[in-house]
Parts: structure tokens; C-alpha cells; sequence
């Protein structure tokens, strides 16, 4: 199984630039983050040192959001957010920079709230066009855009991979890219009240990636009662054959118990 480290979500205990090495030291080869900066466009000397942290450390970045403004804040995403679209189409370059000197292939596009003022029909015009835009930045690299449905966010318009789908066929259908796919997330999926199983049997050889917590809690597999296991290993049976993202919270000294318990076992 092969699982990437979410180092956004999980060891925070650590700075920021410590956590590569730290989930290289846990035994995981790969890892993934949300936006690491303040900004769409950081500077070239924050850059290099994100980018130093991944390479010193000896692992692989998998994946690698947009910026989507403040998290701790609410925000999440900046694709329909018209007040800040220009902001989200300067950091598409930035993202496929990075993405290109470091091998990573996926980028999670998180589409952003719905804002006062604004009516849907004009934000979701936006986020076809910005999604369509991203799209075509990361395919001269061989990247794929994600796009994820959201639990806790109660003005995120994406709740199930349906509605993920029909923006993502949208997008396809106005600007012809084919490099834009579903974000499975097995927590956000199941706390929104999505049929998994079926999302899976319908969709897993098309999925842009997988990521997992448990539920209730958000916390490491098996601390919940989410049957992740099967939903991977069935996943993997339709064809899924990219990496399992692991975003969890859990703290440090136990966020990977699972996985020795797992080994272990083997």
C-alpha cells in the first residue's frame, strides 16, 4: 500500500519545514501538502526553501493544493471566488513550478465558499473558467488538477462527488481539458452522507486520488468506524492505482500507529 503523508494535517507539532523528514523518519517515502505560504505568489527564496525541506528530507511530494486562502479561517478555495480570481490565476504558475522540480503530478484546486453578493450561476462560471485555466498550467507537466468535495464548511457548494462531477464534466465540456478529476475523500464523502461504496463502484479507475480519516473524530483508521480498508482495497480492485493521502489529526507519537500494527501483521 502506498500511502502519502499529509504533513498540512498531520505532525504539527513540528515547523512547517521539519515535518518531510520527520514523516521520512515514521518510514513513508512521500507526502503531500495543502498551500504551504501566506501568499499565491511567495518569494523565490520561500520557494526554494519549501522545495530544499521536500528534497533534503529524501521523500516525494504527491500533492500540492492551490492556495485557498486562510484555512484556520474558514476560507476554502479560491477558484469561484470572484474578488479573488486574478489571485488564484497568479499562483497557477507558481504551483506548476514547484510541481515540475519537484515530480509531483496533483494538485488539489479547493473550489472556495459561497460569497454575499455574488449568485451562484456567475461563481460557478468562474470556477469552470479557473479550473479550466489550472488545468491547462499544469498539463504542460503532466499534472492533474483535483477537485474535492468538502465537510464542515457550510457555505462549500461541493458536498458529494456528484456535485464535483457535474462541475468537473462543465469544465470539460466548455474548454475541452481532460486533466481535471474527483479528490476522494473518504471522510469528507461519508460525513456528508455520500454513498462511498457506490461513489467507488461507479467511478474508483477515475479517481485524481484518494485520501482517508476516520469518522466520527477525523482522527487515524481505526479509531472510527469507517470500513477504510475496504473501500481501498476496493478502489485498488476498479483500477485506483495512485497513492492513499493520509489526512488525519492525530498527534505525532501515535499519528502512525496503525500503519506499524499494519505491517506488523503482514
Amino acid at each position: 500500500m502506498t500511502y502519502t503523508v499529509n504533513c498540512s494535517i498531520l505532525l504539527t507539532e513540528l515547523p512547517l519545514l521539519e515535518r518531510p523528514a520527520a514523516a521520512k523518519a515514521a518510514g513513508f517515502d512521500a507526502v503531500e501538502f495543502w498551500w504551504p505560504f501566506d501568499t499565491s505568489v511567495p518569494t523565490d527564496a520561500q520557494v526554494t526553501e519549501f522545495e530544499n525541506a521536500i528534497k533534503d528530507a529524501g521523500v516525494q511530494l504527491t500533492g500540492l493544493n492551490f492556495n485557498a486562502g486562510k484555512m484556520p479561517g474558514g476560507d476554502r478555495g479560491l477558484v469561484s471566488w470572484p474578488a479573488r480570481s486574478a489571485e488564484f490565476q497568479d499562483n497557477i504558475d507558481v504551483v506548476a513550478g514547484i510541481g515540475e522540480r519537484l515530480g509531483c503530478k496533483a494538485f488539489n484546486a479547493l473550489y472556495g465558499n459561497r460569497v454575499d453578493g455574488v449568485s451562484a450561476e456567475e461563481q460557478d462560471a468562474i470556477g469552470a473558467e479557473n479550473l479550466a485555466k489550472a488545468a491547462q498550467g499544469v498539463a504542460r507537466i503532466g499534472g492533474t488538477v483535483l477537485l474535492e468535495p468538502v465537510s464542515g464548511a457550510p457555505k462549500y457548494p461541493l458536498l458529494k462527488a456528484a456535485d464535483a462531477l457535474a462541475v468537473i464534466a462543465r469544465v470539460k465540456e466548455e474548454s475541452g481539458v481532460g486533466n481535471v478529476k474527483l479528490l476522494a475523500d473518504f471522510y469528507h464523502l461519508a460525513v456528508n452522507g455520500d454513498d462511498v461504496a457506490a461513489v467507488i463502484e461507479n467511478h474508483a479507475k477515475d479517481f485524481g486520488h484518494i485520501q482517508i480519516a476516520d469518522n466520527p473524530g477525523r482522527g487515524a483508521p481505526g479509531t472510527g468506524e469507517l470500513p477504510l480498508g475496504e473501500w481501498i482495497a476496493r478502489s485498488r480492485e476498479l483500477g485506483y492505482e495512485g497513492y492513499i493521502g493520509l489526512e488525519y489529526k492525530e498527534p505525532q507519537e501515535t499519528a502512525f500507529a496503525w500503519a506499524i500494527r499494519e505491517r506488523a501483521s503482514r
